[in-house]
């Protein structure tokens, strides 16, 4: 790594002040050469300040498995934009330009994010009257020309209770030549809300940026403020961790295998699945009363241990689980009719996805050999790794068939951390955060990858927090996959990506 661009590793703190500050050129330049090198953009940000906003770019080098970051001032009001040359940076400039008012110039697709006021008061990018509502959704979309090209918009409301987001189709006949997503619906201002934290309330935003990612993304903040505060979890702890975390994937992955297959309009494997997937919640359930997770977790530990009784029920509604499952599954593939449907469709190239940065079963499904378990381990996976399971055609079938292979590893590694589940404590004490820190903080929740940074001011409280879900990196994968499909494939195409609405909006 060079000069401008500061070592550390997931889960680490580091003082904010020994990061270099670099020039605008010099920064830029960073970036453009660690992607070169094969590097990537995990959270890019801007701090708000009185005479300039402070950007900061965490990379993350899978070949040394560490991150570096590098951070500039930013005057003016404007900053180049790396969009053009690195289009894995386009969502987070024009974020940061929401969020802190810099006008990044040439952006290829500068239109608002999640159309909120900035942090702060007064600063607008896009020059809208201060103190005037914004209207969510209304901006200039991407528009195909052309005879017998027409235009399909789905959304916000949807059909059935699911979270609202915008789809803008451009067709001929029913071939999708363009899909522009839209967001904003869901935004709650949770990133605002953390400045000065933790509060009394910090954890329970993070157990619900994104309601199905509870332990993903409460692991992560976990992990921060033990950075910060000097903790270290005892093994004990991290297993319960490590379980709660891959049963959270069991209960999404074993939900997603039975809405494909209702998609396409198999119902033994999609009922099946329905009602698998609440056994999966049933057995979070047995850890801390709640099905989705919330209160198992805090800064130190656990909140609930697992006694002797309880493993032993879990065991039991595992290998049960596990036998279902393989059963409905095991009905999609032998049925060629669903083959048929799944192979083909939807398909995201392996360049594709490397050029927009993917993460997850989606990164995967095209190839990518990407898992935080696995490159920048975190907790128990220290210790133990599980394999990483890939695709290559990148397309429905091989993100479903990503998900049914995780989804066994998943339960070997639960199986394996019950049975040797390590005696001692569960928590340890917490301690005051220490000041002038910045942490990365990583996890890989059932979609991908979880980025949170946490930077403490002089007072060891957060100066800022920023949050990005895999969600945040994989919508414009689902867009790409939509072009040349017919317009009739973007709900399997949606829900082989399954990506998360409020996880994206915060």
């Amino acid at each position: 790594m060079n000069n401008s661009l500061h070592p550390l590793y997931n889960g680490l703190a580091i003082p904010f002040a020994g990061i270099p500050q670099a020039d605008a050129g010099q920064f830029l330049q960073t970036i453009l050469d660690a992607i070169d090198r094969g590097r990537r953009i995990v959270s890019y940000f801007g701090i708000p300040g009185q005479d300039a906003v402070t950007l900061v770019c965490v990379l993350a080098d899978k070949s040394e498995g560490r991150l570096g970051v590098t951070r500039t001032a930013a005057g003016g009001g404007h900053f180049p934009s790396l969009a053009n040359l690195c289009p894995q940076a386009q969502l987070f400039e024009r974020e940061i330009a929401e969020q802190c008012g810099l006008i990044f110039d040439d952006h290829p697709w500068f239109k608002p994010v999640r159309f909120h006021r900035p942090f702060t008061p007064g600063r607008d990018a896009w020059n809208r009257p201060a103190g005037e509502p914004i209207p969510v959704g209304v901006m200039d979309y991407f528009q195909v020309e052309g005879p017998e090209v027409h235009e399909v918009a789905v959304g916000p409301v949807h059909a059935g209770i699911i979270e609202p987001g915008h789809f803008r189709f451009q067709c001929h006949g029913e071939e999708v030549f363009h899909l522009e997503i839209s967001h904003g619906y869901q935004h709650r201002g949770i990133e605002a809300d953390l400045f000065g934290g933790p509060h009394p309330r910090t954890l329970h935003h993070m157990e619900t940026l994104a309601g199905d990612t509870t332990i993903g993304h409460g692991q992560a903040y976990c992990m921060a403020v033990e950075a910060l505060a000097g903790l270290k979890v005892t093994p004990r702890g991290e297993v319960l961790r490590g379980i709660a975390l891959e049963l959270e994937r069991l209960a999404n992955h074993t939900g997603d295998l039975g809405a494909i297959a209702g998609d396409v309009g198999y119902l033994p494997t999609s009922s099946f699945c329905g009602r698998i997937r609440g056994d999966f919640l049933n057995m979070t359930a047995v850890l801390c009363g709640s099905r989705f997770g919330r209160g198992l977790l805090t800064p130190g530990g656990t909140v609930f241990d697992l006694t002797q009784g309880q493993r032993d029920d879990l065991l039991r509604r595992l290998a049960e689980a596990r036998r279902d499952l393989t059963g409905a599954i095991d009905l999609l593939w032998n049925t060629p009719s669903v083959m048929g449907r799944l192979e083909g469709t939807g398909t995201v190239s392996l360049e594709m996805a490397l050029e927009l940065g993917m993460v997850g079963p989606a990164a995967r499904a095209s190839g990518i050999k990407r898992d935080v378990r696995h490159g920048y381990p975190f907790g128990i996976f220290r210790m133990t790794h599980l394999p990483v399971a890939t695709a290559f055609h990148g397309d429905v079938c091989a993100r479903t068939m990503i998900r049914w292979q995780e989804a066994q590893k998943s339960m070997d590694f639960i199986d394996e951390q019950l049975r040797q589940l390590p005696s001692g404590d569960h928590r340890v004490t917490t301690s005051p955060l220490a000041a002038g820190q910045l942490v990365v903080a990583m996890t890989e929740g059932w979609r991908g990858e979880i980025c949170h940074v946490a930077i403490t001011d002089d007072l060891g409280r957060f100066a800022r927090y920023k949050v990005v879900d895999p969600s945040f990196h994989n919508w414009p994968g689902l867009a790409m996959a939509l072009r040349g499909q017919q317009i009739s494939d973007f709900p399997l195409c949606n829900k082989s990506f399954n990506l998360s609405y409020c996880g994206f909006d915060l």
